[in-house]
């Protein structure tokens, strides 16, 4: 088993997650931690974690072989996290790989968990859709919103069914056997895509490899730390991940007006003293706000959060119409790189599809 970390100026994280890391039991695996050009302290933090600067201390018997690399020159029109896990992947030595961002929290059982689940099911892929932690207002109001929308997108039994032509998998685990990666040409497949965790998972389910996603506590994270990183990170994949953004942004605003407009309506004539319409229009108001509720209990966050959510309803229609925008202007943004004409196609010679491995497993 090889466990591939892409970091590019995560210091504030990486420690973290590498300490979560080397204390899996049940397997015998090796980190691989790909500086991706980090301006910051990542390298010097992952290679803190490393045999010979680890203190015996605080290293545990049996810990994980941790390896540090810096990811290859970055190749024109590439996405750089491809690039890392690209990079990664090519010294890697394991028949499975993990790939799991710097930001990621891991239960002391998450590979075991992981792989035991693929192999019971079959899979060539698994992934989870990480425990959400999320803090102050915007985070709380906005990330159940997204979240709510990719699970009504990306439904995990259509991802799970070999029949559905839907696909989906969430890069901060992403659990793959090496032969699968290899047939499909592994991301330097998908290097032209800022999506690349969905595009392989598509070319994969395509190529007739069997998935397997789902949520799960095995891992956590934190995505974002501040309201400018979420704003920047959500407009780099939001109209990639909906096919119909402006449409989506649309109904969401209409839904949040609406509802205000319904809540104001009721409040008013209770003012009035028309109880007749008060009760009307409390109902029909309590009505779309359970069937909002229900749609939001699908991304399983916690109860304030959900509660916040309806606020966060006009900032993801503004958020969808806006990565919309960056992405027909090519002004997206990420990490201090600028991505323009990013396209899902295959790189012409990086890429090679095994034969015999593109129609059926």
């Amino acid at each position: 088993m090889s466990v591939i970390v892409p970091a590019r100026n995560e210091e504030a994280c990486l420690a973290e997650c590498l300490r979560s890391l080397v204390g899996q039991a049940g397997l015998a695996y090796e980190i691989i931690v790909v500086d991706d050009h980090s301006t910051d302290g990542t390298h010097a933090i992952a290679e803190s974690f490393c045999a010979p600067t680890l203190s015996q201390r605080t290293r545990k018997d049996g810990a994980p072989t941790v390896r540090v690399i810096s990811a290859g020159e970055l190749p024109p029109g590439w996405n750089g996290k491809c690039n890392a896990a690209w990079s990664g992947a090519k010294v890697a030595k394991g028949k499975w790989l993990l790939f799991t961002d710097a930001d990621t929290r891991h239960a002391p059982d998450s590979i075991a968990r992981g792989l035991q689940e693929a192999q019971g099911a079959s899979a060539d892929m698994l992934s989870y859709s990480p425990k959400q932690e999320v803090r102050g207002f915007a985070e709380r109001a906005l990330m159940p919103v997204i979240f709510a929308e990719l699970a009504t997108t990306y439904p995990p039994k259509d991802v799970c069914d070999p029949k559905s032509p839907v696909a989906a998998a969430n890069g901060q685990y992403l659990l793959i056997r090496r032969e699968a990666y290899d047939a499909v040409g592994g991301h330097a497949a998908v290097a032209t895509t800022l999506l690349e965790d969905v595009e392989l998972a598509k070319r994969l389910k395509q190529a007739g490899f069997a998935l397997r996603f789902g949520m799960s506590d095995a891992v956590s994270t934190r995505m974002y730390r501040s309201f400018p990183q979420m704003w920047e990170g959500w407009t780099k994949n939001l109209a990639l991940l909906f096919p119909k953004p402006r449409r989506l942004a649309l109904w969401r605003a209409l839904e949040f007006v609406a509802i205000v407009a319904m809540l104001t309506f009721a409040m008013v004539s209770l003012a009035n003293e028309d109880l007749i319409t008060f009760f009307v229009a409390a109902l029909v108001t309590a009505q779309w706000l359970y069937l909002f509720g229900r749609r939001i209990a699908r991304a399983h966050f916690d109860g304030l959060s959900n509660a916040l959510a309806f606020f966060g309803l006009p900032v993801f229609a503004v958020l969808l119409v806006n990565s919309g925008i960056s992405h027909k202007q090519g002004t997206v943004r990420w990490k201090g790189r600028e991505y323009s004409g990013m396209r899902d196609v295959q790189p012409a010679d990086e890429a090679p599809v095994a034969a015999g491995n593109t129609s059926s497993h």
